[in-house]
């Protein structure tokens, strides 16, 4: 059209130039990467990061998230008793009432015989040796150590609540955590408070979602204590305790129906319905088969900041992608006409060869701009971390 347009006004070599110029500068390289480039790279920047990408459709439906769903146990916490708080008897030094403790429970696999050993682990407490241990059926363990009658149990044990326990059992009973007793020569002297232990890594992602805009709420098939502890120290939004396994994919598209867009996040098998029916289902850590198999993005990491790296590079990519669309079809819209020789009568023409240089100059740009995710694509958790260092 423009050979034809130029031929009836000039000479042929004229007519020949434009249409040259203006094969040359419509080459379609920089249309042609303005998404496959992104794309590229932020799958690329993803896997990097610990973040595998299974629906990239998913993906890029991330940037519309308003609401991220967490499941608590094994998500938020660490999925694992752990002893948080310990309460001692006046004159008794909390060290030794955990190593004598620890020496009790050190042969069992319940779970709350677990923490306290850790805990004591954690401190490098030497333990005492215990003989003659025996379990107290549905109460607790107890044996001699040291010469003296140790017994660890439930808060039953105890005849009456001393006084310097009191405060103590108070709160713990309002956090709904799992409390046991310290009896030597059947006197109280220790009780500790055990709890599924909050990451610290979560107090950060729910403060980073809710700078980007994003709703946090959190369900948990705990009881209503619990859920309403972790959810005040984490600052969520929005919580539900006492869920079975079965109606967590009822709650997530309850809040699409209330025209949500939700991410859920979580690990186990009774999360699986949920990731599904979810915009973004999001498998966390080392979570179960059915978990992973049903989630659209995987975190290899046990870090719930990373929820906040996927929905940040999903907006960042989204962004890139707009901007590489606007120059290459701005691109086109300005200099083709230009390359047709709109300004001719002005005396404004394009040269094949700057037609060329223009062309490549477009497509290097497309690049550029998509390499720019790289550079920005440090998470934003880091700094936040690196700042309160």
């Amino acid at each position: 059209m423009t050979f034809l347009s130029w031929l009836v006004v000039d000479d042929v070599t004229t007519a020949v130039t434009r249409a040259v110029t203006v094969l040359v500068i419509a080459c379609p390289h920089a249309l042609g990467l303005a998404i496959p480039l992104v794309v590229t790279l932020s799958t690329g920047l993803s896997a990097r990061s610990g973040i595998l990408i299974r629906n990239r459709q998913a993906f890029e439906r991330a940037r519309a998230v308003d609401t991220v769903v967490f499941d608590k146990t094994g998500t938020l916490t660490r999925g694992e008793f752990a002893v948080v708080e310990t309460a001692v008897a006046p004159g008794f030094e909390e060290e030794r009432a955990l190593a004598l403790a620890a020496a009790v429970e050190s042969g069992s696999e319940h779970p709350i015989a677990r923490a306290i050993t850790q805990r004591a682990a954690e401190h490098s407490l030497p333990l005492p040796v215990a003989e003659d241990v025996r379990a107290i059926p549905g109460h607790g363990i107890t044996a001699r150590v040291d010469g003296h009658t140790v017994t660890v149990g439930r808060l039953g044990l105890l005849a009456a609540r001393p006084e310097w326990l009191e405060a103590a059992l108070a709160r713990w009973e309002e956090r709904g955590m799992t409390i046991a007793v310290l009896l030597v020569d059947e006197q109280p002297c220790a009780a500790f408070a055990l709890a599924d232990e909050i990451r610290p890594e979560s107090r950060e992602a729910v403060t980073l979602l809710h700078r980007m805009g994003i709703h946090v709420a959190m369900l948990t098939g705990d009881q209503r204590a619990v859920a309403t502890w972790v959810a005040r120290e984490l600052g969520i939004d929005r919580f539900m305790a006492e869920v079975l396994p079965e109606d967590k994919q009822n709650v997530v598209r309850e809040l699409q129906r209330e025209g949500h867009i939700v991410a859920m996040v979580g690990d186990g098998i009774n999360d699986a319905p949920a990731l599904v029916a979810a915009d973004l289902g999001i498998a966390i850590g080392a979570g179960t088969d059915v978990a992973i198999e049903s989630a659209d993005v995987v975190l290899v990491r046990n870090d719930p900041r990373d929820v906040v790296t996927v929905l940040e590079l999903s907006r960042r990519s989204y962004r890139k992608m707009l901007e590489n669309l606007g120059w290459a079809l701005g691109y086109n819209v300005i200099a083709i006409p230009l390359a047709a020789g709109v300004l001719a009568p002005y005396g404004i023409v394009l040269a094949p060869a700057v037609g060329a240089l223009l062309m490549s100059l477009s497509t290097v740009i497309v690049a550029l701009n998509a390499l720019t995710l790289r550079a920005s694509a440090t998470p934003s958790h880091s700094a936040t971390t690196a700042h309160a260092h």
